[in-house]
């Protein structure tokens, strides 16, 4: 495969300006071109020249010249976080809600040290970074200086480049490759180490427009001969599936993704990382997959005989147990980043290039060849799982405590107050962030904000605040977890005192939600240091830094509550209550196959979750007169079922299979569950 083709099929690369090469701002052509400066005013002239409106940073000893440059720009806003990695999060979250790079400014040693989690983060999540940091002088480089640290080689694992200044000759060239580099390809942070002696150095300032970088050359252009197998595939296909990642945001490709979609009729299941890539609505989007993602999606997956990777990394939280993962499909892999492209799962047909081109190629090619979907038989078998296996259903009720908060419900109650078309939501990691991936609906890419490649706690609240500085006009909430919110909480003074208006909703279960889960099911409830005592009053703390705050604790308050926080005018805290036994699912459990799914709800068997034991003390659990912690009435197999689970021993009610069932065939394999007619549900008996 070569990186150009200019045959018939192969398309030209749809780049932005900074692909291209060009500045994001007014580049050679800015008033300062020419002029004499320190060295620390041409990296702030430098900024400006990009484009740059709004720099996140903390100052610090060897940063100061840096600091005083940037007191006098009329042009850049600077944020001043209340900590370093604060900071990083912060640009991220502005550059994933707009994407343009996101800018910070930080000093030695340990202010360029602090910069690391959040360098890492981007860096796994593919997110436009430029962190800009200041380094003790040229002469004392190497000597353990008071405040040294070699921040270059420490991040250099978790950059896609890194520069160590030797000379303000090189100081705007930097600037501007870190810039093209950030961007373009596969984006990611870049790091540029200043010591302070060059930033007090004189020099002229010339900001270049071009970049010559002959070892860097991104391949946009997909071959040719490989998308138009692709398409051979896809014509043929019988059970086609599009597996959409964060590419797809990246590369802005909704538009030709969801034209592939309605024009063969391609279901796509949607990773943590790709949400809002394509709309919530769209009735062939089925939403999250993996670990936590609907059983249906996992089906859908697992009985495939055509994937389509759009960007997306084969992540063990999608794949689960890669030797059984999609056994019946061939892969065609589309990506920028060519390390990607066989890395976990081989390719039956490798694209390397932008996937907004290669979906248009992909598209003209179909076209040409009069492409129309097989049969509608596929869509229809996932519409009847998908019926089936329902994330929530209102039967649930039942076995919840009537004073008891439901987070799904709250994540719910939170996606239809908010509007899908002014509003971004941020997410924290754990429990939180998987009920808001399920039950929160995005219609616009660059509306849901979360850290997926490295999981970062901490990382939401910040980028929450980064978010609302680069769209101020939209609404901004963070979805958090009460030992999350806390890894980063001083922020809290930074969008009270910069006036950024962004609410934060805790769903607060007193511990560590997603691990505390894991102790429950996997280590016989030993829950080794995920307990969190009720510290702090998180309302209290909300009114010591100016905030408006308030704690719900029964059903019936959230709806109001949520109306309150989002109407609020200025910074809001939203503490809601819910309990500790709370548990995400559907789950495939850490190193199991894909169609191994505990807690899915089964509409067949009266609408309870499958394979999972209840909590200890729960309704479920006393109800089926369970001593406390014993398996509940579900974890009772009856073969005359399938191997599916009761809802209780004792119900004689309508089940799988019976008169009187919704669905009236065995569940013996996924793939002829929905499809068999009368003779083959006699040939099977």
């Amino acid at each position: 495969m070569t990186e150009t083709d200019n045959r018939e099929g192969a398309q030209p690369a749809r780049r932005s300006a900074a692909s291209e090469g060009a500045c994001r701002g007014l580049g050679s052509r800015t008033a300062k071109q020419g002029a004499s400066m320190l060295g620390a005013e041409a990296v702030v002239a430098s900024l400006e020249a990009e484009g740059v409106t709004t720099v996140f940073g903390y100052p610090g000893g060897q940063a100061i010249k840096l600091y005083d440059a940037l007191y006098g720009s009329e042009q850049i806003t600077h944020v001043l976080a209340r900590h370093e990695q604060g900071a990083v999060h912060m640009a991220d979250g502005y550059a994933r809600a707009t994407g343009r790079p996101g800018v910070v400014m930080v000093t030695s040693g340990p202010g360029a040290t602090n910069t690391v989690t959040g360098i890492a983060t981007a860096y796994m999540d593919s997110v436009p970074l430029v962190v800009i940091t200041g380094q003790v002088g040229r002469g004392v480089i190497g000597t353990d200086s008071f405040q040294e640290s070699d921040i270059v080689g420490i991040t250099m694992p978790v950059v896609k480049h890194s520069y160590l200044l030797q000379s303000t000759d090189e100081l705007t060239r930097t600037i501007r490759e870190a810039f093209h580099i950030a961007v373009t390809g596969r984006p990611g942070p870049v790091l540029i180490d200043i010591p302070s002696d060059v930033a007090g150095e004189e020099m002229v300032f010339e900001y270049p427009d071009e970049v010559s970088l002959p070892s860097y050359k991104p391949t946009y252009r997909g071959n040719a001969k490989q998308i138009r197998t692709a398409c051979r595939l896809l014509e043929e296909a019988e059970q086609p599936l599009l597996y959409v990642g964060g590419g797809v945001v990246s590369s802005g490709a909704t538009e030709e993704l969801v034209a592939l979609m309605d024009a063969m009729q391609v279901p796509a299941v949607v990773t943590l990382m790709g949400k809002g890539g394509v709309p919530a609505s769209h009735p062939l989007n089925l939403g999250p997959v993996g670990m936590h993602g609907a059983k249906y999606s996992n089906m859908a997956m697992t009985e495939a005989d055509l994937i389509i990777a759009a960007g997306a990394r084969f992540s063990d939280r999608v794949t689960g147990r890669v030797s059984e993962f999609a056994p019946n499909a061939k892969i065609v892999h589309i990506d920028i980043d060519p390390a990607e492209i066989g890395k976990i799962r081989d390719a039956d047909v490798p694209i390397v290039g932008d996937l907004k081109g290669v979906l248009a190629g992909m598209l003209e090619c179909l076209a040409k060849a009069g492409a129309a979907p097989r049969d509608d038989q596929w869509v229809a078998d996932i519409a009847a799982w998908r019926e089936r296996y329902p994330f929530y259903h209102p039967n649930m009720a039942v076995n919840e405590e009537e004073d008891e908060i439901v987070p799904e419900l709250v994540i719910a109650e939170l996606g239809r107050q908010l509007d899908p078309d002014a509003s971004i939501v941020t997410t924290e990691v754990g429990q939180h962030q998987m009920w808001a991936h399920q039950f929160l609906h995005r219609e616009r890419p660059r509306t849901f904000l979360s850290s997926g490649g490295l999981g970062t706690m901490g990382f939401g609240f910040p980028a929450a605040i980064g978010a609302a500085v680069a769209r101020p006009e939209a609404t901004v909430v963070c979805i958090a977890g009460d030992g999350s919110f806390q890894m980063n909480s001083q922020e809290m003074a930074t969008a009270a005192i910069n006036g950024v208006p962004v609410k934060v909703m805790i769903l607060d279960n007193r511990c560590l939600g997603m691990v505390h889960q894991w102790q429950k099911l996997f280590y016989g409830r030993r829950y080794s240091q995920t307990l969190l005592a009720p510290v702090p009053d998180f309302v209290k703390l909300a009114e010591a830094y100016g905030w408006e705050g308030e704690r719900v604790e029964a059903p019936g308050e959230v709806a109001g509550a949520i109306a309150r926080m989002l109407a609020a005018p200025g910074p809001y805290l939203l503490d809601v209550a819910i309990s500790p036994e709370q548990n995400v699912y559907p789950m495939v459990a850490p190193g199991a196959a894909l169609d191994n799914v505990m807690g899915a709800i089964d509409v067949a068997v009266g609408a309870v979750r499958t394979d999972v034991p209840a909590a200890s003390g729960s309704p479920r659990a006393r109800t089926a007169g369970a001593p406390s912690g014993a398996a509940s009435p579900c974890a009772k197999i009856d073969a005359q079922f399938g191997g599916r689970w009761e809802v209780d021993p004792q119900d004689t009610g309508a089940r799988l299979g019976q008169d009187g069932s919704t669905v009236d065939v065995r569940p013996e394999d996924w793939k002829t569950l929905f499809r068999a007619g009368d003779e083959g549900k006699e040939d099977r008996r």
